[in-house]
Order: structure tokens, then sequence, then C-alpha cells
């Protein structure tokens, strides 16, 4: 067995499997336990609602390593199993099978789970909730022109989903209760540019609205009910109303969490480490005391996994961490492909500006707050994406930008602030 301290991961990952590799190539010379409830290996959640979904990517194409990867680097990775309580006087985890794992150093990356609301009829055939590999496989047979999808949540997921169901021939509807897609992702600006590109392909929305109730016969939906008392008919349905993170856990042990009304999530520092010093968190379950942003907050986008978990392991082995990276995050939806960095939420921010012609789905869209930039969006835009997170980092540190030379696409991003 390797010598050195043991390091358990719970929660078998992106974020998981991106410390356990940066475990052993930073030179921990320990033990690796990586735990996971999923009988999958470590994969990318991202494809699930794009091109997996789609069938235009191979299941080999979403593990984040090769499957002898982990025993070829002493990383013990045991699946199907899951942990059921942390002892941190002991420093040991309890499985479900009985046995114990002890650690010196433990990452909690487990996650989160969709939110499931308690709809009468939510438990009929046909009614997905997309987060597993499994998930996704099971979504992916639905024929044709004829079937009629519903999808409760006009968020990230949602209209990723609803443009697959259109690629597919389906008969889209989405129902969300706010006044725009996306509106608490990028707000209402932005969110009635996406509105208008799924109009534009066929999907019907009903905004102020949300599924009240789910009929069905013989054991499988056929209607949607909604709050308004529209009956929809469907044959399938896909709940995408957000996701929760998996803190009971950690909750458990006695570490600090954040209230649920706040985003929710196990309260880390800025070198991923929670109340107890032994013990970090990383990934969508991680409520982050930012540096940049000068906030908590927590992200669930596949970079900040990809980036946080080799960030928490570095905080494991004790070098300095202070995890600042820029929020990114990226979708693609019918011939629309963009990327989002920063967190352009309702109430942080006070101003939209645009570098071309959104009418063209060939732009960039800034966020501002005080005249300082906060967030950006290129669409169908490319390799811009560091000098927009350069004049991101600026904008938290409190230089404004000239709006006439942001918008002008006659001036290099690079030189926005002269």
């Amino acid at each position: 067995m390797p010598e050195g301290p043991a390091y358990v991961i719970i929660g078998a990952s992106l974020a998981g499997a991106k410390a356990a590799e940066t475990l052993r190539e930073d030179g921990s010379g320990g033990t690796i336990v990586l735990l996971g409830t999923e009988t999958e290996r470590p994969y990318e959640r991202p494809p699930l609602s794009k091109g997996y979904l789609l069938g235009k990517a191979d299941k080999a194409s979403l593990y984040v390593h090769e499957e002898h990867w982990y025993a070829g680097h002493q990383v013990d990775l045991r699946l199907g199993v899951t942990a059921v309580g942390i002892d941190r006087r002991a420093r040991r985890v309890e499985l479900d099978t009985g046995e114990a794992v002890g650690y010196d150093r433990l990452l909690i990356t487990t996650g989160a789970h969709p939110r499931v609301p308690q709809l009468p009829g939510g438990d009929l055939d046909g009614v997905h909730y997309l987060r597993t590999t499994a998930a996704s496989e099971a979504l992916a047979p639905s024929p044709g022109e004829e079937t009629r999808v519903v999808i409760a949540g006009g968020g990230w997921i949602g209209l990723e989903v609803a443009a697959a169901a259109r690629d597919k021939g389906c008969a889209v509807t989405v129902l969300e209760p706010e006044p725009t897609p996306l509106h608490r992702q990028v707000g209402p600006e932005l969110g009635q540019r996406f509105a208008d590109l799924h109009r534009a392909h066929g999907v019907g929305f009903r905004f102020g609205d949300s599924a009240r109730e789910l009929r069905g016969q013989e054991g499988r939906v056929t209607t949607v009910v909604t709050s308004e008392g529209a009956e929809l008919p469907a044959d399938v349905v896909v709940v995408a109303i957000g996701a929760a993170p998996n803190v009971a856990l950690a909750e458990a042990a006695g570490l600090e969490v954040a209230a649920p009304e706040t985003g929710g999530g196990v309260l880390v520092d800025a070198a991923l480490r929670t109340s107890d010093p032994d013990i970090f968190a990383a990934g969508d379950v991680a409520s982050v005391d930012h540096p940049l942003l000068g906030r908590r907050v927590r992200v669930e986008h596949w970079a900040n996994a990809l980036h946080g978990g080799p960030a928490a392991a570095r905080s494991m082995l004790g070098q300095p961490v202070s995890y600042d990276r820029v929020p990114y995050f990226f979708s693609d939806q019918y011939d629309l492909g963009m990327e989002t960095s920063g967190l352009p939420e309702p109430g942080h921010y006070d101003q939209v500006v645009y570098r071309g012609d959104p009418a063209t789905l060939e732009f960039i869209a800034f966020w501002l707050s005080g005249g300082a930039v906060v967030a950006g969006m290129n669409v169908n835009v490319w390799d811009v994406t560091g000098d927009i997170q350069a004049l991101i980092r600026a904008g938290y540190a409190g230089t404004p930008v000239d709006t006439a030379r942001l918008a002008d696409p006659g001036v290099p991003l690079a030189e926005v602030l002269g």
C-alpha cells in the first residue's frame, strides 16, 4: 500500500475524479479512496442534455478517465457504495456496507440532486429527471413528430432538452413561472433572446405557469395540468426546475452549511476548507467564499467541478489555494453555441451592453454594474473568453469601461480598457 496520509473523497464525480488525479500527480504518496453511489465510474454530465441525449456522443466519451486509470494510479475506486456517516472524532467515513474508511484528509464532492416537486402523478412512466446517464438513456429513445414533450422549467437543462427534442421532431412546450427562460441565470434581457431562439424553432412557452398535476392512463403520463388550469397533452414530461446540493451527510456531521434560501451548500473558505480544517468540499455541493466576487456563491456548472476538485486537492496537500476562478458555463442549442463568464444574475448588474447585433446570433453581451463589467456571454463568437474574463477581473477590481469602446467591434477586446 502507498505510504503517507489517507485521503478519502466522497463523491465519484467529475470534481472527485479530478481531485484524485491531482492528489496523485502533485506528489501524494498516501492512499486515495474514491467513493461513488452510482455504479458508473466518474463521468461528465453536460453531454447528458446535449450530445449524448442526441446520440451524437458515445458513452465512452463521457468518462473522466479510462477504466484502468484508477487501479493504475493506485486510486481505490469503490462504486455502488454510499457514505452514510462521517465520524469526525475518529476520522472515518461509515459506509452502507457496514464498513468504515479512515482518513487524514476528507473531500466532499457529493454534488446535487434534481429538485422533485410534490406533484400528483409524479411517479408515472414517461416522467424524467435528467441527472444521470441512466436518465439520459431513458429519455433518448423518444420518437419523433408524434411525441408531445412538456418541460417543466426554462433553465439551461430545460432549454437544452427542448432543443434536443425539436431536433428529433417532437412537439415541445416549456412551462416557466418567470417572465422569460433563464430569468434567474442571465436576467430578462438575454432570457428574451433565448425565448426568441426557441420560438423560431417551434417551441411553445407558457410563462408565469407551472405544472400542478400529472395525469395518466395505465401507469403512463398523458396530461400535464398547469397552475393556470390548462391541460397539456404529454407523452413525455421532463422536470428541470433546478438542483439542490447534497448536504445531508455534511450537515449530520456537524459541518456548517448555507441556508437553502441562500442557495444551500457546504460552507467553505477560499481554500475550499470547511468548518473542520481536515475536511474540504468542491463542485456543486460547495458554497465558496469567493475572493474575486466578494460574496459567497455555489456554482453548479461543469467548469467549477473541473477546476474545483483539483484546487481542493492542492489545498488538502497543504499548498496555498485561493479559489478565485471566474465562473464559466457553455451551452449548445440548435445552431447557437455560447460561453458565459461570470454570474449575470438579476440584482448584480444594472446595464447590458451588446457588441454586435443579437438578432444575427453572433454577438457578445456584457453585464455591467456601476460601469464595470461583471459578466459576459459570447454567442457564436470564439476565442474571446480570456479577454472577457480579464474585463471581469478588472471590473471587480473597480475599473469601469467606456461602453462605446466595449460595444465597438472595431476595438479589440484586449484594448477596451486602453
